[in-house]
């Protein structure tokens, strides 16, 4: 008997591990389910919902190219339903008004984007005038590195001797 994806097949427990339980399946195939797909409910350990040599039905998840089959239990039972679960209660600081208030819906601002300073026109500067601007932009770039490293280190303080 060939496996495929979706079969439901029934198989005997034959090892408990904290990761998972090994099931035997028919044709002397063995597969694993995980400790997440054995129930809807938050299973802490194995050993208290199964035991070895339990004959469960199990669902083929998925066969790997290697062999290894993965099962799950939980998928052969329908899915409990969501009104069942208990209604969360309001911790301590809530107001005795009820729930907060939804948050307005705001929306977001456009995404900030570097533009590099418009050019100034070259024309006839003097090679002074030149240097002049690339001194004083070549600062600016300095000045801005270091307020940014220095904000990424958590500031900078000087030492008083």
């Amino acid at each position: 008997m060939a496996f495929q994806v979706g079969d439901i097949v029934e198989g005997k427990v034959t090892g408990i591990k904290p990761f998972g339980a090994f099931v035997a399946l028919p044709d002397h195939k063995n597969g694993l389910v995980h400790i997440s797909e054995v129930s809807y409910e938050f299973v802490q350990d194995l050993s208290t919902v199964l035991s070895e040599g339990q004959t469960v039905q199990v669902k083929v998840m998925s066969i790997a190219p290697d062999g290894k089959i993965a099962l799950s239990i939980k998928r052969t039972q329908p899915a409990p339903e969501r009104s069942s679960r208990p209604q969360r209660q309001p911790h301590q600081g809530a107001s005795a008004g009820g729930a907060r208030p939804p948050r307005p819906q705001r929306k977001e601002p456009a995404p900030r984007v570097w533009q590099p300073k418009p050019a100034q026109p070259k024309g006839d500067l003097s090679f002074e005038d030149m240097m002049s601007r690339f001194k004083s932009q070549s600062e600016e770039k300095i000045a801005d590195l270091k307020r940014v490293t220095e904000n990424r280190r958590g500031g900078y303080s000087r030492r008083r001797g």
